[in-house]
């Protein structure tokens, strides 16, 4: 047997090819075992297609309303389904191209198969039993195969899968998944949406874009239920002005298929219930760890719900064997896996990196407007006891936001009224998914309101509604 890996990483998503460049660059011998596609879910079926996707949706919707630019398109407009799937898919196969470059770039090994761990130190390779989603790129030369492997230090980065519900289980067919609402052969014209976190918002969003009838389906009384309620509630607003139905509280109870269709039996939180009959549902319920078949039961891997046990540097109970990204539990970011990846990698090499703070992780939703978010909501700052300072600003009142045609938006800052710290920050409207690091540095910066409302924003820019949101929490705002 060859001499032993210092860091072996299960799984090549972005916790895992992150871990093993950070590994390499300080000096590790690092092997990556995957057994489907570099690049994982985010980049293959996640987090980069759909944003091709909404991309295209996006373009689309600007056509249509070109006369509200004061644009003459002549003819109607129109799309190619097949061709908006191929782009997505397009930009999917370059940067899974891409992932490879840099792994051999690093002198990274990548190791083609499912892999388990026989015992500390010890990983056994076998051919994949999941095959891939599509045709599979010739494996490049050099790649290594089956069999066994020693690691010094063994990570965990196996990701995790679309959670089904008892009854309604996807079928690939006519209830999908996010793989199979990636690539329709024809785009359905009635949608039911199960579940209203992330994922399910942008696939609402996007079909709706694209002319489907859509109606989200959410068990809890508010929609995008991890983020704060009134930015919630603002993009519900805005997500029923669009013709999207929503229903809280209710469940989809039961199922009835059809040739090319299913009727959905709903219930209500009051005992109500009603049917519902589309071509397609997507099942966007949550996810699920990759655990199995890893040989962690009999090591002894502390596993609760599914999800590896871990502290705030990847660290399971059991010596020499860590986990990052979404086996090792919430939240389930592709941001938070890479860097998570890059504290594992650097606490082995005894680097004494900060541990991972939750908190400062922001969420992104890429629907059409779009919600970003760091830090504590107002009912959680409230629960932790803070007396709190809240700052609004309406994109309504920023001249940016009215020249590009998107006035409907809303900042909601969140402060410490003994300290000025900046507790979180809750945004709605055209591109918050950039703008939401301006907080996220903040944060981490441990900056109180005193540095924000200093700070020089330039003008024209979307930027300028976070300033004045915090403006607001303090009683200086200025355009409204």
């Amino acid at each position: 047997m060859a001499d032993p890996y210092d860091i072996l990483i299960i799984g090549g998503g972005p916790g895992g090819y992150v871990a093993a460049i950070r590994a390499a660059q300080l000096g590790f011998k690092t092997a990556v075992v995957e057994r489907e596609h570099l690049g994982g879910i985010c980049l293959n079926w996640g987090c980069i297609p759909t944003k091709a996707l909404l991309r295209s949706a996006e373009v689309f919707h600007t056509a249509t309303h070109a006369k509200d630019y004061g644009l003459v398109i002549e003819g109607a407009v129109g799309f190619d389904p097949a061709a908006v799937v191929k782009r997505s898919r397009a930009v999917s196969a370059q940067l899974n191209g891409g992932v490879g470059f840099l792994l051999k770039k690093n002198k990274v090994d990548v190791i083609w198969g499912e892999a388990a761990i026989s015992k500390p130190g010890e990983v056994l390779v076998g051919a994949s039993k999941k095959p891939p989603m599509e045709p599979q790129n010739p494996i490049p030369k050099g790649i290594l195969g089956a069999g066994a492997y020693r690691a010094k230090n063994i990570i965990i980065a196996t990701g995790a899968r679309p959670r089904a519900l008892p009854g309604l289980e996807p079928d690939g067919k006519l209830i999908w998944t996010y793989f199979e609402a990636m690539v329709p052969e024809k785009f359905p014209q009635s949608l039911i949406v199960m579940g209203s976190g992330a994922i399910g918002i942008e696939f609402a969003s996007f079909y709706r874009t694209m002319g489907a009838e859509v109606t989200v389906v959410e068990i809890l009384p508010q929609i995008l239920p991890v983020e704060d309620a009134e930015i919630a509630a603002h993009a519900r607003k805005r997500f029923e002005k669009q013709g999207i139905k929503i229903l809280t509280s209710t469940k989809v109870a039961r199922i009835e298929k059809e040739p090319d269709g299913l009727i959905a039996t709903l219930e209500d939180a009051k005992g109500g219930s009603l049917t519902l009959a589309a071509q397609r549902m997507i099942s966007a319920v949550g996810v699920i760890g990759n655990v199995e078949n890893l040989g962690l039961d009999s090591l002894g891997v502390s596993i609760e719900r599914g999800i590896i046990q871990t502290d705030g540097f990847g660290r399971t109970n059991v010596a020499s064997i860590y986990a990052i990204g979404d086996v090792a539990g919430p939240p389930m970011l592709a941001h938070k896996a890479e860097h998570e990846g890059v504290i594992c990698v650097e606490a082995i090499k005894g680097l004494d990196p900060h541990p991972l703070d939750k908190a400062m992780i922001p969420g992104c939703t890429y629907c059409h407007p779009q919600i970003a978010s760091v830090g504590l909501t107002e009912a959680k700052a409230k629960e932790a006891g803070f007396d709190v300072k809240i700052g609004r600003f309406p994109f309504i009142g920023n001249g940016k936001a009215i020249a590009l045609g998107e006035p409907d938006g809303l900042v909601k800052t969140i402060f410490d009224a003994k300290t000025g710290r900046l507790l979180g920050a809750h945004m709605v409207g055209a591109e918050v998914t950039e703008l939401i690091q301006g907080f996220v540095v903040a944060m981490n910066c441990e900056t109180t309101e005193a540095e924000l409302i200093n700070s020089v924003f330039p003008h024209p820019t979307l930027s300028e509604t976070m300033h004045e949101s915090v403006l607001d929490a303090y009683g200086r705002v200025i355009h409204t």
